[in-house]
């Protein structure tokens, strides 16, 4: 901005070019330039007079050219600071798989009272999973909804978890979205409204071409949400090998998410496996301490996944190694990490399970990382069931594995 200070006057030059990096209009003869000295003459007055009144037109000029761009409004997003976020939990099923899409169903899915309940106990965001279909027709209850989150100062997260199709092969359906979404957000609290671009893109051996994709939607999102922080992610379903292969944006106002579930053959049971016993696999230790510990099943097949489980001996610094390959590429790259997901099935053991727990959350505290637990309401987390409605009980045990405790 143009600051002009007392004392200050402006003379007039013969020559093509002004002495000094202020300039209106052309250089001519009798164009004025900013001095330090008062000029002398008689038209002091008159120079002084034709300057302020080309300093504001010039400065109304910019700023209606700034205005009429929208380059005004992106300023702020491109040199703010992300919101900082340190405590969350996923809401993993009101918008993704409700159980009903009725427009009074969803807006009653979660009360009041467990919305405090969340906020009492320390979190202080919410990852809210949307399947684009489910709001296809009508934005106004999951606009409501959100607007309800965020009156118990709680920040939502504004993840769509597409179902029926996938951006790899329908990318505009991802713009879509956004595009009718982002300016309906528009309204709300925009310290507390934060969209993600898209959960866990998969884009398998091709990084490039989801930071394509994602630069783009990250532009429609900015038109609409100029101030607003939003979530980046890398390929390979958003974990920490897919975050290295990413390219950072030059928005500066972006958190860069990872999920975190290692090692699959604890936390889901090698949910990727059909040929195992699942059962015998909820005895699994965490930390290994052993090889002998994971003599869990006669099965071969069985037997022979969890002694690969326990040849890494997993425990809290290979956790902690792996978390710090992210934190370590957000330090090369000046940016900031969220830890949007991690959980462990509610079928596994509860020593081992809390203590995976504690582990991935003590690590991603450590390292200043916020972190989401998924979820709210799904086995891998709290395990509410649904329906949800009136003041579900959160799990203490868990809660105190995240370094929470339940509010009465």
């Amino acid at each position: 901005m143009v600051r002009l200070v007392s004392g200050a006057r402006f003379r007039p030059v013969s020559g093509a070019t002004c002495p000094d990096p202020i300039r209106y209009g052309p250089a001519r003869p009798g164009h004025l330039c900013l001095d330090g000295a008062a000029t002398d003459g008689p038209d002091e007055q008159a120079h002084d007079d034709r300057t302020r009144v080309r300093i504001r037109r010039c400065l109304k000029f910019i700023l209606v050219s700034l205005l009429s761009t929208g380059l005004l409004a992106a300023i702020p997003a491109a040199n703010a600071e992300p919101v900082r976020l340190t405590r969350g939990v996923n809401l993993t099923n009101w918008f993704r798989y409700p159980s009903s899409r009725d427009p009074a169903a969803l807006a009653a899915y979660l009360s009041d009272r467990a919305l405090a309940d969340l906020q009492a106990t320390g979190f202080d965001f919410v990852r809210l999973a949307v399947d684009p279909e489910v709001v296809s027709g009508d934005t106004a209850v999951l606009i409501g909804a959100i607007r309800r989150v965020q009156r118990h100062r709680l920040a939502v997260i504004v993840s769509p978890h597409p179902h029926d199709w996938t951006v790899e092969t329908e990318p505009g359906r991802l713009s879509a979205f956004w595009l009718v979404l982002a300016p309906k957000l528009a309204g709300l609290d925009q310290a507390l409204t934060i969209p993600e671009v898209l959960n866990e893109p998969v884009f398998p051996n091709d990084p490039g071409g989801w930071a394509a994709v994602q630069h783009r939607v990250l532009g429609e999102i900015r038109h609409a949400l100029p101030r607003a922080t939003v979530v980046l992610s890398g390929n390979d379903w958003g974990s920490v090998a897919g975050l290295l292969a990413l390219a950072p944006e030059a928005d500066r106002n972006v958190l860069y998410s990872f999920h975190f579930y290692d090692p699959a053959e604890l936390t889901s049971l090698a949910a990727y496996r059909h040929d195992v016993d699942r059962a015998a696999l909820t005895g699994l230790p965490f930390p290994v301490t052993a090889q002998s510990n994971c003599d869990v099943s006669a099965d071969p097949a069985t037997a022979d996944l969890a002694h690969y489980y326990c040849s890494f001996f997993w425990d809290a610094p290979r956790i902690a190694a792996g978390i710090d390959n992210a934190a370590r590429w957000a330090r090369d790259h000046d940016v900031k990490l969220l830890l949007g997901e991690f959980g462990a099935s509610a079928d596994l053991n509860a020593p081992a399970r809390l203590a995976w727990l504690k582990t991935v959350r003590e690590a991603a505290a450590q390292r200043h990382i916020g972190w989401a637990l998924w979820g709210y309401d799904d086995s891998m987390g709290l395990a509410i069931a649904r329906p949800v409605g009136g003041r579900p009980v959160l799990n203490p045990a868990v809660l105190s594995a995240l370094g929470m405790t339940a509010v009465k």
